[in-house]
């Protein structure tokens, strides 16, 4: 699989860098992460719900993901702690999502890894749907502090990152089943093509990476009835 996705690569380069050129100039939807306390009664229960939307919206990353370059999101969320001159960090969570279509089958793959435990999220024949599968709500595993009285807070942030030619030895690894070098960002350094390829495609996107982050309201856990 990854030697014939090497070879159409090759021989649809021109046409694929003139896709993206025009693509990377049109309308983009603004992309947005939301984060969303848990009632009071409910904090130190269960964790804030993150979503982002329109992350994948913009028609250069939506062509990219068509000519083979997977899509992994990487969301984090952080508690805060207000007391004292600085905030305190108390703790923190990380997962990923990894969408990539498969050109055999004609398909959209993806899947939600946590501690390299993998978590797929379907199959879909149409890219908008494999949209919305990726952008359903998710709870962050991370709950507020039993007993902390001081105000406390939320942060999220979210890591778009397209996957490169020189990745794809990787991804075959994931599509066996072996999630560790796709998720953590370990590959080997490519050819010349796989090098240029990154660069140029960095370019088009405006950077390697995307990042959009997001902040919740300050609150404070309910004392505890004596």
């Amino acid at each position: 699989m990854v030697r014939w996705w090497r070879g159409r690569w090759t021989g649809a380069w021109a046409g694929t860098l003139a896709v993206l050129a025009a693509s990377a100039a049109s309308a983009q939807e603004r992309p947005l992460l939301r984060l969303l306390v848990p009632p009071a009664e409910s904090l130190s229960i269960v964790g804030p719900q993150v979503r982002a939307t329109g992350v994948l919206g913009a028609n250069a990353i939506r062509e990219l993901l068509d000519h083979g370059f997977p899509a992994r999101l990487t969301y984090r969320v952080e508690l805060w702690s207000t007391a004292g001159l600085f905030d305190r960090r108390q703790r923190s969570t990380q997962w990923d999502v990894v969408l990539r279509f498969d050109p055999v089958r004609r398909v959209y793959e993806g899947v939600r890894v946590v501690n390299d435990l993998a978590t797929p999220l379907g199959t879909f024949e149409r890219l908008p749907d494999a949209v919305t599968a990726i952008e359903r709500p998710d709870r962050a595993d991370i709950r507020a502090s039993p007993g902390n009285d001081d105000p406390q807070y939320y942060t999220a942030t979210l890591t778009l990152e397209m996957l490169a030619v020189s990745d794809l030895d990787e991804l075959e690894r994931w599509v066996r089943g072996d999630l560790n070098p796709v998720v953590r960002g370990r590959r080997n350094p490519g050819t010349a093509l796989g090098r240029g390829a990154r660069t140029l495609l960095s370019r088009l996107l405006g950077g390697e990476k995307r990042v959009i982050e997001a902040r919740s309201e300050v609150f404070r856990l309910p004392r505890a009835r004596g």
